[in-house]
């Protein structure tokens, strides 16, 4: 019997008799592929992509040939999906391999009167345990997007996704054992999926739960962080440690990709929309309390000045402020004090993951 010659794109496809609708839909998906990928490579040259990413993003092009065909392992950098609690056709690769951007592993860190690099303006995201107080500025994390670090004798991932502009610390330690957390180069709703090492499942950031592979359900142990400027940072712990840029990593950290990013309201890849209140890059306050998320707007929190905003999420009496100069958010519980988690977000990505949230108002 005659063997047919493999198809290729850009040959003749025959779309009658047996197998002729399989095939022609797997032109009409590869077609889709190509075409998501130039509007792709069209919106992303406005931004300051690193240029080894760049590189990577070009190659999508080839390699969506592969992927029309590919096993599920290739299309999702060697991940096993079988088991995803997420439409697996909403997981999109980024650009970069699986560790393509490094997680930091081994951080070394300088007291904060030695740190010459950071501007005043910069953002840094703190974590303080047992007395230890660290920072983490974003113009390292949005090259590395993962620290493994403990602080205090507690194992906490800072992971930082610079799409969703969302930087979250969890605690490392599930059913007890201590992960290692890396990036899989793929996204969620534009948000990083961090794996762990030890079983490769997949972790969603701002889903905060593992959604493939043995850990799939598992719920990431969110915990409070602070975010501000580097001077605010400075005055309110100046016998801190910070992040060096000594990370055994070839960057200098003094460029910023992304530059541009948010001063535009389009997305770097597809994301739902459920609400509209608010622009897409708008900034808020997300917190969720037992179960209930919920989002003020910075620029409506703004509107308080000094002043802190009694608010009651769920059964849970909370008090919000935030000062504009340090740009620092602060969520308490009113009557113990307790900070509450919270994440400085776009609405877009809250909305995406959220989209029930209530959405406080000033008016």
């Amino acid at each position: 019997m005659e063997q047919k010659p493999e198809e290729t794109p850009g040959e003749e496809i025959e779309t009658q008799g047996p197998g002729g609708g399989r095939r022609l839909l797997r032109l009409g998906i590869l077609v889709l592929v190509l075409l998501t990928l130039t509007v792709y490579a069209a919106v992303t040259d406005s931004f300051n992509i690193p240029p080894e990413w760049a590189k990577a993003r070009r190659s999508e092009a080839q390699m969506a040939i592969e992927r029309v065909r590919a096993p599920a392992g290739r299309q999702y950098n060697g991940f096993d999906i079988s088991n995803a609690s997420i439409p697996t056709e909403e997981i999109l690769r980024g650009g970069p391999p699986r560790d393509g951007i490094p997680a930091i592993d081994d951080p070394k860190f300088l007291p904060a009167a030695d740190v010459n690099y950071l501007r005043e303006g910069d953002t840094v995201v703190g974590f303080v345990e047992q007395g230890e107080a660290r920072a983490y500025p974003l113009r390292i994390l949005v090259w590395h997007e993962i620290v493994n670090d403990t602080v205090g004798g507690r194992p906490i991932a800072v992971t930082y996704c610079p799409l969703c502009g969302t930087c979250m610390i969890f605690d490392r330690r599930y059913d007890g054992k201590e992960l290692t957390f890396g990036v899989s180069g793929l996204l969620h709703n534009s948000d990083v999926l961090m794996y762990d090492r030890q079983t490769e499942s997949l972790w969603s950031q701002l889903k905060m739960e593992a959604v493939s592979g043995p850990q799939v359900g598992q719920k990431m142990h969110w915990l409070a962080s602070e975010q501000m400027t580097w001077a605010a940072w400075k005055e309110r712990y100046p016998d801190s440690d910070v992040l060096s840029k000594e990370t055994g990593f070839g960057r200098t950290y003094d460029g910023l990709p992304y530059a541009g990013y948010e001063q535009t309201e389009r997305t770097m890849f597809p994301v739902p929309k459920h609400r509209d209140e608010l622009r897409n890059k708008e900034w808020v306050i997300g917190v969720i309390v037992d179960g209930l998320p919920k989002a003020y707007p910075i620029a409506e929190l703004e509107k308080l000045g000094d002043l802190p905003l009694d608010d009651v999420v769920g059964e849970l009496p909370i008090e919000v402020s935030y000062d504009a100069a340090g740009q620092r958010a602060e969520v308490k519980e009113r009557t113990s004090g307790i900070a509450v988690p919270n994440v400085r977000v776009y609405w877009f990505a809250w909305q995406a993951f959220y989209p029930q949230t209530e959405l406080y108002s000033y008016d």
